[in-house]
């Protein structure tokens, strides 16, 4: 079955349809400096409007890039906590554009 809205992959090969954060988690936690040096997260689609990636530093810690084009957002940093690392990218791409969601939100203001 396909993503519904995004999937992940890493260098060596794991593959998650819409992760959740405590996959993330995991994904982020499996990087190495050999042979598994970073994942992207992006939707299961040709030509995607945006992506988000978490790659290994060699100095220690992880190199985060999302961009976004329909919205001109393009962010690099940097972080060593895995769990804030996850957490943050799940906020980000919930917020993301998806084939048939709604981008109206319902207030009760």
């Amino acid at each position: 079955m396909a993503a519904t809205y995004y999937c992940a992959d890493s260098e060596n090969g794991h593959h998650i349809d819409d992760p959740s954060e405590d996959a993330l988690f995991d994904l982020i936690s499996e990087l190495n400096d050999a042979d598994n040096t970073f994942i992207v997260i992006q939707p299961d689609e040709d030509d995607p409007a945006w992506f988000a990636s978490v790659a290994v530093l060699d100095e220690g810690g992880y190199e985060i890039v999302r961009r976004d084009t329909t919205r001109r957002e393009h962010e690099v940093n940097t972080e060593t906590s895995i769990g804030q690392i996850a957490n943050d990218l799940i906020v980000w791409l919930a917020a993301r554009d998806f084939p048939g969601r709604s981008t109206q939100q319902a207030s009760t203001f």
